[in-house]
């Protein structure tokens, strides 16, 4: 990674003071774990959007703080409700010859062959927690949907002897699924129909009474 964070010691205080930074263009954060105390710090907003954007939420980060180096991934990333902006990070300092725990994004590729025959693609898991070496976590997890056909699936188990890392999550976890669509019953969609006109006479009949 050739983009160097730099993070700024803060002092904690009021919300007015946060927002103060972030109008400034800080993100206030915090790093802590292999050999860092809890430290409150800042990073400059449009350097840590860039590095996201380059290198991956996954990656491992390189941080200058008061000329320490330290390197640190991503574990909380916290947004505003309303814009969506970034409003604070965690950051935890990291032994690169020690093996961590992350959660890495799952992307789908293929087209299921369920879905080409009109059903629906499930993603009840969204990440999977794994155990690997910091030089080697993934920016995301492909999943092939390809031979998925209708009322079929992928569980963590299938994949997890195909991948180079420690899944940490059950072997029934669901990873993929193909559904057959709802069907709507035009029987009972008429019926409704007729059920709202006769509440309808009803409430005409009792006004004119």
């Amino acid at each position: 990674m050739d983009i160097i964070l730099e993070a700024k010691p803060r002092e904690t205080g009021a919300r007015s003071t946060l927002t103060k930074l972030r109008n400034e263009g800080q993100l206030p954060g915090v790093i802590y774990g292999y050999k860092v105390d809890n430290k409150p710090v800042t990073i400059d907003y449009k350097e840590m959007a860039k590095a996201v954007q380059k290198y991956g939420r996954t990656s491992v980060f390189q941080i200058d703080l008061e000329g320490k180096q330290i390197n640190a991934v991503l574990t909380d990333v916290q947004r505003c409700a309303l814009k969506g902006t970034v409003k604070h990070v965690d950051l935890l300092s990291i032994n690169m010859a020690e093996e961590l725990e992350v959660d890495v994004p799952i992307t789908v590729i293929g087209e299921a062959a369920g879905v080409k025959e009109g059903g629906v693609l499930m993603q009840p898991v969204r990440e999977l927690k794994i155990k690997v070496k910091p030089s080697n976590i993934p920016e995301s997890i492909e999943v092939d949907a390809s031979n998925v056909g209708m009322n079929e699936s992928i569980s963590v188990a299938e994949i997890r002897d195909t991948v180079a890392y420690e899944i940490l999550n059950a072997d029934e976890d669901t990873l993929v699924s193909v559904t057959p669509p709802v069907v709507v019953n035009d029987d009972t969609a008429g019926q409704g129909d007729t059920e709202t006109q006769d509440i309808k006479a009803i409430d005409a009949s009792e006004s004119q009474s």
